[in-house]
């Protein structure tokens, strides 16, 4: 079963219908104020967890694949071969997540290790220094990604929700973004779920992955 094509629209959201993040999220903390003095404590705290389980999760939440990294709070692990509906599901969804590249445009922030010898989960790429920081694009894909999920397998909400909130969590873990930016993107992906929940195209292809997962843990579940 293929899902709808929609033309040549990217994601769900028409132009009208994207949120404006810059309007929905608060300003990144300005320099020296309490929150960025809190921002700043988060990440040097969290630089003592080098070489634990915690790290090496935020470590592979970098670019980690999908499935893989919702497998266990899902109960099984799917592939675009066995879940193809969900699959094209997500990868037009996350076209929707554009608006999060946006903001971090829009406000210019810097990562919280720039200017520091401190040590990140991740390569310190050009690549990376240059992207900023506010809010986190792999926090909002986290949080959207759980909710998708946790509705088409609600049996398995609050283990999704717990692993897309650690998954937005290992950015400042990682050291990558600010803890505020870890927020702001954990809200920026509930918002664009919420947007694309008044898709008439988004909610017929959420039935159908619907259809396709359940039918995947049923046969997970049945005994071996």
């Amino acid at each position: 079963m293929e899902l709808t094509d929609e033309g040549t629209q990217r994601g769900y959201l028409t132009p009208a219908e994207r949120p404006d993040m810059t309007q929905v999220l608060v300003p990144p903390p300005p320099p020296g104020s309490p929150r960025a003095v809190a921002d700043q404590g988060v990440f040097r705290e969290t630089r003592a967890l080098q070489g634990t389980p915690r790290w090496a999760l935020a470590t592979s939440d970098v670019s980690g694949e999908i499935y893989d990294d919702f497998a266990e709070a899902l109960g099984m692990r799917l592939t675009p071969e066995t879940a193809p509906v969900l699959t094209a599901l997500l990868d037009r969804a996350g076209e929707d997540r554009s608006v999060v590249g946006d903001a971090k445009t829009h406000w210019g922030t810097k990562r919280p290790y720039i200017g520091t010898d401190q040590p990140i989960c991740e390569a310190k790429t050009e690549h990376l220094a240059g992207n900023p920081d506010y809010p986190s694009g792999h926090s909002a894909h986290g949080a959207h990604v759980a909710m998708i999920l946790a509705e088409l397998a609600p049996q398995r909400a609050d283990a999704l929700y717990a692993r897309g909130r650690a998954f937005a969590e290992s950015r400042y873990i990682c050291g990558s973004h600010s803890y505020s930016a870890v927020e702001a993107g954990i809200l920026s992906g509930m918002v664009i779920y919420g947007a694309e929940q008044r898709s008439d195209v988004f909610r017929r292809d959420m039935e159908a992955a619907r259809a396709e997962v359940q039918a995947a843990l049923a046969r997970a579940s049945l005994p071996q």
